[in-house]
């Protein structure tokens, strides 16, 4: 059947119409047809010499075969143009060792073959189109798997990219809380640095004014007694009438000399040349002494007589309801308030299962329902559940090497921060930032008992003996 596509057109004519194959050996009969010197043979064998064309069935005679060395030549081409072309489609279709199409599959090499390899060797074989197809059917069947296998493997990778972004980004908060730390000590001990300077020099000075009244007033007491030595050694040299005159008042005088020791002057520099690098040392300068305002907290707690404690009572009290009272939460507020500067205080935790420690303003909401967030005046850090947050919303994970037995609470009002520390460890807990206005006070919720499991109180440590002496602005 004639082609459109000229090498299909050659192919077809450079084809045996009985093999079906390339010709080999060529032979042209009286009709003008041609065929394989092997294939017409076989096809006449045991005839007559009179025979018919398998083609167009003419008689012609058997002896008259002639060799068509045109047609072979075209033959070689129409291979050459088929291996091109198959080569050029990027799918090899022709025996490169036979020239021949590749029909069949080897299913022993894994291999397409041509008729002749075939011959050449005792594989079992299928027909190409039919291997074709079935392991195409293989393939697909493959491709669910991998498809599922490439769907976990993407998830996978997204996951982990997605824990990558997760730990550039508490890298990067960490590394800024890092350095705001840092530049928060760094400025306290600039401050330190200026206050201790300061201390050191007004000690000097003090120090060597005393001194120095101490050199004045010895020396006068030098002058005084180089004085009365000169008289009584003139008075020795003189006559003796002039040398008994008042020699008795002479006497009494250097009897009664008696030697003023100076006044003691320390000049021991421990208690004034004190450096610490430690955040909770340098802060302890700031620190103020807190108490728990009765007028605020909750019926059902229950505060020391020192206001240092408190803890959920077993009953509810009859207290009046006035308007500074928790009524809802068991909530208790510290009676200082602070509009500004820095303050610092510590609070024992201890075991406590459920506690909350932080700062309010004075205008929140203490009747009914309240949510501590910085959104409505509380800047708070907690434990809930045996986990630590800050009370932001949503509240924020505070992970946890070690558990603080004792926490602190550090204000620095017009930077607009509250930082909380674990006094344990001595590691940061966490910082609110933001801006504070009107006065803000300490905030204390010890939590309910939970079964006696969390009835120990909260305590307000007490105040350093020393800090007093170096409170800063």
């Amino acid at each position: 059947m004639a082609t459109d596509n000229p090498v299909e057109s050659l192919q077809e004519e450079a084809t045996c119409p009985i093999c079906l194959e390339y010709f080999k050996d060529p032979v042209i009969i009286d009709c003008g047809h041609n065929f394989c010197r092997a294939c017409i043979a076989q096809c006449w064998e045991g005839s007559n010499t009179d025979s018919s064309c398998p083609q167009c069935r003419e008689t012609v005679q058997q002896g008259n075969l002639r060799p068509n060395r045109r047609l072979a030549k075209v033959v070689e081409i129409a291979k050459q143009l088929s291996l091109q072309a198959a080569k050029g489609a990027g799918e090899e279709k022709v025996c490169g060792e036979h020239q021949e199409a590749l029909k069949l599959f080897c299913e022993e090499d894994q291999t397409s073959v041509c008729a002749v390899c075939h011959l050449s060797r005792d594989h079992r074989v299928i027909p190409i189109k039919e291997a074709a197809q079935e392991y195409k059917e293989k393939l697909q069947g493959a491709l669910g798997p991998l498809r599922k296998e490439l769907e976990e493997v993407l998830a996978l990778t997204s996951k982990e990219e997605k824990k990558t972004t997760e730990w550039q980004s508490k890298v990067k908060n960490k590394r800024e809380m890092i350095a705001g730390e840092f530049n928060k000590l760094h400025t306290l001990l600039r401050e330190e640095e200026q206050l201790l300077l300061q201390s050191l020099e007004e000690k000097e000075r003090e120090t060597l004014q005393r001194l120095r009244e101490n050199v004045i007033k010895l020396s006068q007491q030098s002058s005084s007694l180089q004085q009365l030595i000169t008289e009584i050694e003139e008075k020795c040299q003189q006559p003796v009438v002039e040398l008994l005159k008042d020699v008795k008042s002479t006497l009494n005088r250097s009897e009664n000399v008696k030697l003023q020791e100076p006044e003691a002057v320390s000049t021991d520099l421990k208690n004034v040349y004190k450096i610490s690098l430690d955040m909770r040392e340098a802060l302890k300068r700031f620190v103020v002494d807190v108490t728990l305002d009765p007028d605020t907290a909750n019926p059902n707690l229950v505060l020391s007589d020192d206001r240092k404690r408190v803890r959920r009572g077993n009953t509810r009290q009859d207290l009046p309801n006035n308007p500074e009272r928790f009524d809802r939460y068991l909530i208790v507020l510290g009676t200082e308030g602070f509009a500004g500067g820095r303050c610092y205080w510590e609070v024992e935790v201890g075991d406590k299962t459920r506690w909350d420690l932080g700062v309010c303003r004075e205008s929140v909401s203490r009747k009914g329902q309240v949510t501590a967030t910085p959104e409505d005046g509380f800047w708070v850090v907690g434990l809930r559940d045996g986990e630590y947050e800050a009370l932001t919303f949503p509240p924020t994970p505070l992970p946890m090497s070690i558990r603080p037995s004792q926490v602190v609470i550090f204000l620095d009002y017009e930077a607009g921060e509250v930082s909380f520390y674990n006094v344990t460890d001595r590691s940061h807990l966490f910082t609110f930032t933001g801006t504070f206005s009107g006065m803000l006070h300490p905030y204390f919720y010890p939590g309910a008992d939970d079964g006696g499991t969390n009835a120990a109180p909260l305590i307000i440590c007490p105040v350093p003996a020393q800090a007093g002496e170096n409170l800063g602005p």
